[in-house]
């Protein structure tokens, strides 16, 4: 039984709903606080309003291994974003807020499709705007048998507070730490003291659920996976993140760090960021790794 069903059963999960609600109506679910009444449909930042907006729901095998495993993972992507990224891959869906307004109801019924398709877990891309309609969605789908583990795939741009309302619901963390220099986040992401406020909504992921742990056929069952994309000239400060993760979540962390940069949407006409990164870049990271002991977790071949 997963822990969520504990928390139907106390009635907590309803109780976190109606938290998740009530803050949509002054929207403070990120650290933006746009202070919008999505309750009324306004939208702010991340062009989300009441109804849960999604661009797909399917089995996807392209995410870590623990994730993927060998069934695939049960991924729903989210629309809209609470960052700007001017270099996002996805920005048909973050950025121009591509997809399809469901019901609640209707989200709960492709959650529970994915599980019956055999999907490893849940995974909820760019989830946080949408944290109250989830949370609706897992109370109307727990009676009809969900009880996939839920992973959530986020920007790690989240406050701690917020994140609260997660615990016990959420098995596996998959956050992005993008930057450790806040005038590049506020240039490249729009995300105003991004630094901190990741790396505090890292530790309280970590504090929820601990490092990464298996089963017994390599598939993750609850812990924390961090995910870190290399950026050209060092704009992302990749080893103070190798550095600061060491020391302050331990070297027993995952780590992903991903190589596959490459100058989408905005990106082609900022000067730097217009090519893909060189091998030495992405190698310097690798060593840092290497330095500070960071052992657990993957890395990828960079293509020159």
């Amino acid at each position: 039984m997963q822990p969520y069903h504990v928390l139907y059963q106390s009635g907590e999960l309803l109780g976190r709903i109606c938290e998740g609600y009530r803050r949509l109506a002054a929207c403070d679910l990120c650290p933006h606080q746009c202070g919008v009444d999505r309750i009324k449909g306004e939208q702010g930042r991340c062009r989300s309003g009441l109804k849960p907006r999604i661009a797909s729901a399917n089995l996807h095998h392209g995410e870590e291994p623990p994730i993927s495993g060998s069934k695939g993972s049960g991924t729903i992507f989210f629309s809209g974003c609470t960052l700007q990224c001017a270099f996002c891959q996805n920005f048909p869906i973050s950025q121009q807020n591509a997809g399809e307004t469901i019901t609640t109801s209707a989200l709960a019924r492709r959650m529970l499709q994915l599980q019956k398709r055999g999907a490893h877990n849940l995974n909820l891309v760019t989830p946080t705007q949408w944290l109250p309609q989830f949370l609706a969605a897992l109370w109307l789908a727990i009676p009809q048998g969900f009880k996939l583990p839920v992973v959530w795939n986020s920007s790690g741009y989240e406050t701690a507070e917020v994140l609260h309302l997660l615990e016990d619901v959420v098995s596996i963390y998959l956050p992005d730490m993008k930057y450790s220099d806040d005038a590049q986040a506020g240039e490249l992401s729009g995300a105003p003291g991004y630094t901190q406020i990741n790396r505090l909504a890292v530790q309280e992921m970590l504090r929820q659920v601990g490092h990464l742990q298996l089963d017994d056929n390599g598939i993750a069952i609850q812990g924390l996976i961090i995910r870190h994309l290399v950026l050209p000239e060092g704009r992302a400060g990749s080893a103070s993140t190798v550095a600061w993760i060491a020391k302050q979540l331990g070297i027993e962390t995952h780590l992903a760090l991903m190589s596959q940069y490459f100058p989408a949407y905005r990106a082609v006409s900022v000067d730097g960021m217009n090519r893909k990164i060189m091998v030495d870049e992405y190698d310097t990271v690798v060593a840092a790794l290497l330095t500070h002991h960071l052992e657990q977790g993957w890395v990828q071949d960079c293509e020159p």
